[in-house]
């Protein structure tokens, strides 16, 4: 009987303990204040995507992304909202032009669920939830990349590229000064951070030049919300000055599924932890202090 007692009192001590821990992290999962939250925007370079990954698209959670990262590091509760492919017209509104957000959304789920555009998403949830501390977006590569391909067909495509980019310019950096307008107007005031693109190729002057001029267009609006930029262009560009400016050389690059000596355009994972160091540097730095708990 002492036994049976005993071993009874065990088992109850162990569901109260198993109680306290889930309930513990139901809690965080609500978001009722005692994990503040992170909520992270942008295309495919957020979301994690791996090019030609098929039956792994079935499920999100194969795919990691910097957010992923910036999270666990501030010990920030992610929602990632990121839609491979999105565009900062595609963002605004669901019948914009898009790079295959919307394809891809009907056939596979994103990180986080919704129907709406990706700033409907955005501003209903920054409405919703007043925990959040630190907002990121990262878009501007697939408004250049439709360009790109509007232009391979040109007698010059570079020349094609280089007459369309100032148009392409102007449309980036308005859309992201409605973006952060709409974003702040939900009574959002805390950190939020433009994620800067990385050169594919920083030996390449020509293809590092236009990322450098896509970033520009995407930061000018950042001073006016409040906003800050992670710099993850220099970031990258410090670990590739060893390898000849060779990003793809210096592993940062996921490599082409058709020949493993090229990349294509997306993070590998230490790629994505250096994104996300980037952001916590940007954050912290806006902060004055480390601001995680």
């Amino acid at each position: 009987m002492e036994i049976s007692m005993k071993f009874s009192r065990a088992v109850l001590c162990l569901l109260l303990v198993m109680t306290l821990v889930v309930g513990t992290a139901a809690a965080k999962e609500r978001g009722d204040g005692k994990e503040a939250r992170y909520l992270a925007l942008g295309d495919s370079v957020a979301f994690g995507f791996i090019t030609q990954a098929g039956f792994e698209y079935v499920n999100p959670e194969n795919f990691i992304g910097y957010p992923e990262y910036a999270g666990h590091m501030l010990r920030f509760h992610t929602t990632n909202a990121a839609c491979p492919g999105e565009t900062t017209g595609g963002f605004l509104s669901l019948s914009a032009v898009d790079n295959g957000c919307n394809a891809f959304r009907a056939e596979f789920p994103l990180h986080a669920t919704y129907l709406s555009s990706q700033l409907d998403f955005a501003t209903t949830f920054l409405s919703t939830h007043r925990d959040v501390r630190l907002v990121t977006i990262d878009l501007g590569a697939n408004d250049g990349f439709l360009l790109e391909d509007a232009c391979a067909s040109a007698a010059n495509p570079q020349a094609c590229i280089e007459a369309g980019f100032p148009g392409l310019a102007a449309t980036v950096g308005g859309n992201m000064q409605t973006i952060l307008a709409d974003l702040r107007a939900t009574g959002y005031d805390g950190a939020i951070v433009i994620v800067n693109y990385y050169s594919l190729d920083y030996s390449d002057p020509n293809g590092t030049a236009l990322t450098q001029g896509l970033n520009q267009a995407l930061s000018a609006p950042a001073p006016a919300y409040g906003a800050v930029v992670a710099d993850v262009f220099s970031a990258f560009q410090a670990v590739a000055s060893s390898f000849g400016g060779k990003t793809c050389n210096a592993g940062l690059l996921n490599v082409n599924p058709q020949n493993q000596l090229l990349c294509d355009v997306h993070p590998t994972q230490s790629g994505q932890r250096l994104m996300g160091q980037t952001i916590v540097r940007a954050y912290v730095a806006a902060h004055g202090e480390d601001d995680r708990h």
